[in-house]
């Protein structure tokens, strides 16, 4: 395990610009798959089988509580296998990260109810979650920005947005798994056992994805391509000293499209659960048809940002989500065609900003500390943006009514604007 990739046998293969996109989808596919699995039953699932004492809402926030704990442990995730990068490679980190992500979904899929184990089962689902969000940090391979550097000038906003193709497959599958499921068994089956079943298939897509990735991490070609690039991993704290603005700024700058991510998945999800518990089936219909719908837009994306310009694109997105943020309520109140409209154009608007927020991140930092800064960045946004997003817009629901959660989706959009424009300052303050 120790065997730094260098040391590995080489062959004369090359990865080529294909070969490394598809390791990128497959990848994050895998860990979209994990994330949309765990989203999913921390609303079907887990307010009933941990927290059965509870009211249905209050049972609903305690779960999400316990879904946020996945990407405030992602920072320490970078921490731990950054260190473990600069020792013994990427290849190792990489193995050890997917390994730990891959146990600790199969260990959700054994984790005992509150019926048994009482709040041992509270403790013992937290701790597989905190070290899915570990493994997630640590899962972080650079492939992205590799990607992107060797995008043609006149591609970026392409080259971009292949990474995020993952989101919405993933999305796709744990959502159609989830509905055969329910369809096929009973809810007394369902709760008993058969929610289990997705967390095998993830420790099993995990798998796959691993080798698809160790396929190229481990090539020399891949590795020269690394060090000629200057992606390697740098010390956290110097990387935060060097790097701290820009850290910052990056993170907020994708806000308001993590902040949607989860307001047409999860929230919505929860919402309907909530009041029309038996329109659960044909909401997550509803999820996967707006997902294909979500990966066009991700795909225009590319193309939109090649023809007027990445910053451009996400202020308007940025501008679109705001006031999406004071139609949304309204729609997600009216029934099943008002339903249909909010996931449309939420999905819609999600795939053209979340295809471009990646590039937006990374393209900041200097070469020599962007493989860890890009790492660290990604974590930040998704944990302010994403993180709390289901957890805050149910609390502000129940307790103000629906349009609070509105409210919460536009500061989203507003932190966005700010940062784009902050940024945009800063490049021309340098450039004098």
């Amino acid at each position: 395990m120790s065997t730094d990739t260098h040391s590995l046998p080489a062959d004369d293969h090359q990865a080529s610009p294909v070969e490394i996109a598809v390791g990128v989808v497959i990848g994050r596919s895998a860990e979209f798959f994990d994330f949309f699995v765990y989203a999913i039953a921390s609303v079907l699932v887990f307010p009933r089988i941990m927290f059965p004492f509870a009211a249905p809402v209050e049972a609903m926030l305690w779960s999400f509580a316990i879904f946020a704990l996945g990407f405030v442990s992602r920072p320490l995730g970078t921490l731990i296998f950054s260190a473990i990068d600069r020792r013994w490679g990427r290849g190792v980190k990489l193995t050890l990260a997917l390994f730990l992500l891959g146990c600790a979904t199969a260990g959700i899929a054994f984790t005992p109810d509150y019926a048994l184990a009482g709040v041992y089962a509270i403790l013992i689902l937290s701790a597989m979650r905190v070290a899915q969000g570990i493994a997630i940090g640590g899962a972080w391979d650079g492939l992205a920005s590799l990607l992107a550097m060797n995008a043609p000038e006149n591609e970026r906003g392409w080259y971009a947005m292949i990474p995020q193709l993952g989101a919405p497959i993933g999305l796709f599958v744990a959502s159609a798994l989830f509905v055969y499921l329910i369809a096929t068994l009973s809810d007394a089956d369902f709760i008993q056992w058969g929610w289990r079943y997705p967390f095998f298939v993830a420790f099993a897509i995990n798998v796959v994805a691993l080798f698809a990735r160790l396929r190229i991490v481990v090539t020399p070609e891949y590795e020269a391509q690394f060090q000629s690039s200057e992606l390697q991993p740098t010390p956290i704290g110097e990387t935060i000293r060097t790097e701290g603005v820009n850290i910052l700024i990056g993170a907020f700058t994708p806000l308001a499209t993590f902040a949607l991510f989860h307001m047409v998945t999860v929230f919505p999800l929860s919402w309907v659960y909530l009041t029309a518990g038996s329109e659960v089936r044909g909401f997550l219909g509803i999820e996967i048809g707006t997902a294909l719908l979500g990966l066009g837009a991700v795909i225009a994306s590319g193309a939109l940002a090649d023809r007027i310009g990445r910053r451009r694109l996400l202020i308007a997105c940025a501008v679109a989500i705001a006031v999406f943020a004071l139609l949304a309520p309204v729609l997600l109140d009216g029934g099943q065609i008002g339903e249909f409209l909010y996931m449309v154009v939420g999905f819609g608007l999600l795939g053209l900003s979340f295809g471009q927020s990646s590039g937006a991140v990374a393209s900041r930092f200097t070469r020599h500390y962007r493989y860890t800064a890009s790492a660290l960045t990604s974590d930040l946004a998704w944990m302010f943006g994403a993180g709390f997003a289901p957890l805050v817009a149910l609390f502000l629901a129940t307790r103000f009514g629906l349009f609070s959660s509105g409210f919460y989706l536009l500061s989203g959009a507003l932190c966005t604007i700010v940062a784009l424009l902050l940024s945009q300052r800063l490049e021309l303050r340098n450039e004098d």
